[in-house]
């Protein structure tokens, strides 16, 4: 009798164990990360490193253009899932297409395998552009990111520059960099002659992610977009000293956000 006793409390401790094991199996998965990769193209046809300033572009204008330099900041990656939660570290990702610096990101936080909507700001909003203290990085970044007081302060959201040829046949710089955008009773700008300031941030929604075990994700930049759409952009009036210019800036607003970042390739594994 007491063997079978024996047997029986053995038996029983060894389903007990089997099924808490079980319960470990069948927990919550391990949250995951996934990485970014941001690509860039004119119309189509991809920008390599040896496309600045050799390879000619023809914008929506009819402008030929070359491109010297794109730098721009990206940050709020969020993804956000179909109850709602959402993920982000709030974190900050400057991009330098021509050298390849960041091109490659990963958000620093993780989350559950799953369908999510992704979406990212293009600059700081407000509250980012404004944090107190600043960013140390980005002060020094790309020669001084940062946008001087008389201007509204804050960082930049984007520098391109290069060359294009003017309606009399002549080359010149352009300089097309997007902050936020600020009026001024009287320009030249400085002290005391700020009015306003608007938020020309804008939200990027790349859609729908189905994030696995290891996911990578590609943004891709059209760069003919931000003189396209909707505002055809004319060098030959708006090419440079754009920053103080509150006009130029609502409208690089809305070409930028009408469509100029879109979701490429995704590759996840289970």
């Amino acid at each position: 009798m007491m063997k079978l006793k024996k047997i029986a409390l053995l038996l029983v401790a060894t389903i007990a164990l089997v099924s808490c094991n079980n319960d470990d199996d069948s927990s919550a998965p391990a949250n995951v990360t996934v990485d970014f990769t941001f690509t860039h193209n004119f119309g189509g046809t991809a920008i390599e490193n040896a496309d600045y300033e050799t390879t000619s572009y023809t914008n929506a204008n009819g402008e030929s253009l070359t491109l010297s330099k794109l730098v721009y900041l990206i940050s709020d990656i969020t993804f956000t899932a179909t109850d709602g939660t959402a993920y982000t570290a709030g974190d900050y990702n400057l991009v330098n297409a021509r050298t390849g610096s960041n091109i490659n990101f990963t958000p620093g936080f993780d989350l559950p395998k799953g369908d999510y909507t992704v979406s990212f700001t293009f600059g700081f909003n407000d509250e980012d552009n404004d944090a107190a203290g600043g960013y140390e990085d980005l002060n020094t970044a790309d020669g001084g990111w940062g946008v001087p007081d008389p201007l509204g302060g804050g960082y930049h959201y984007m520098r391109m520059e290069g060359t294009y040829v003017n309606s009399l046949g002549a080359t010149e710089n352009f300089q097309y960099h997007t902050i936020r955008a600020n009026r001024h009773n009287t320009l030249p700008p400085g002290p005391g002659t700020l009015d306003e300031l608007t938020d020309t941030s804008f939200t990027v929604n790349l859609g729908t992610v189905s994030v696995g075990s290891t996911t990578s994700v590609e943004v891709q930049m059209d760069v003919a977009e931000w003189f396209a759409n909707p505002n055809t952009w004319d060098l030959n009036t708006w090419f440079t000293v754009l920053m103080p210019n509150y006009e130029a800036q609502l409208d690089m607003n809305e070409n930028g956000s009408a469509g100029v970042f879109s979701l490429g390739t995704v590759i996840t594994e289970d």
